[in-house]
């Protein structure tokens, strides 16, 4: 479901990274190291989670294979950066279309087929190489069917 259009000026993240593919997935290994160090990242802005992909360009998307690799980050936004031992990214000046998946991760490739496949295709706008995330607050309930969370992605006017 599109919820709206929103421009990113100056956001920062802080987490750690690992390069992957969809076939060789290791999201729950990531996640499951840098939940354990949240405790130690200071300037924190609120208690959401951020799972950002780079995919280093939109051609991921046109020469699509399960096999590609990208880097995929777990994150927590911060208003500062510190020397910390964390990754850290900072997205600027980039507009996003902000997306409500509802469902478990099973479902979430249905979304994001709509987003891309759907959505783009009829839309102004045309995709841009700028990391994609998703933003895990509160409604954020792991394989619950009533799990909500929000996909950004980044645009520009065609």
């Amino acid at each position: 479901m599109f919820l709206r259009i929103e421009l990113i000026k100056d956001r920062k993240f802080v987490g750690q990274s690992k390069s992957m593919s969809l076939i060789d997935n290791f999201t729950f290994e990531l996640w499951s190291s840098f939940r354990p160090k949240i405790n130690q990242i200071s300037h924190r802005m609120n208690n959401d989670f951020i799972s950002l992909q780079e995919y280093g360009g939109v051609s991921y998307f046109s020469n699509f294979d399960l096999s590609n690799i990208f880097t995929k980050y777990a994150l927590v936004e911060v208003h500062c950066f510190v020397n910390d031992g964390f990754d850290h990214v900072t997205i600027t000046d980039t507009l996003y279309a902000v997306f409500l998946h509802k469902g478990s991760s099973e479902d979430f490739p249905l979304t994001m087929n709509f987003i891309l496949s759907e959505w783009l295709p009829t839309s102004s706008y045309r995709l841009v190489d700028a990391p994609h995330f998703e933003v895990l607050d509160n409604r954020y309930k792991k394989e619950n069917p009533d799990s909500q969370e929000e996909i950004w992605v980044p645009i520009q006017l065609k």
